[in-house]
């Protein structure tokens, strides 16, 4: 690998703010990329800056179980009483 070229790889805290929940990962992400000052604590006692997240596996309904099914057929149906054919 060529020294300089690569970002910086470092502790992070994914925040969903929806959901309450958060997670510790390593990302490339940097205070330039909309960390700014905010920290936070981790369990182990540690700083971290944190990133906060619209949704996460805790809050999207796919993973929730709370996902709908559209009625695609009664749509299509629908059109066709519409528009013939």
């Amino acid at each position: 690998m060529k020294n300089g070229i690569h970002p910086e790889y470092a502790p992070v805290v994914f925040r969903d703010r929806a959901a309450g929940s958060a997670f510790l990962t390593r990302s490339t992400i940097t205070a330039s990329d909309k960390l700014g000052d905010r920290t936070i604590e981790w369990s182990d006692g540690n700083t971290y800056p944190v990133f906060d997240v619209e949704i996460s596996d805790a809050s999207h309904p796919f993973y929730t179980g709370q996902q709908r099914v559209l009625d695609t057929e009664g749509r299509v149906e629908a059109f066709r009483r519409r528009y013939g054919g």
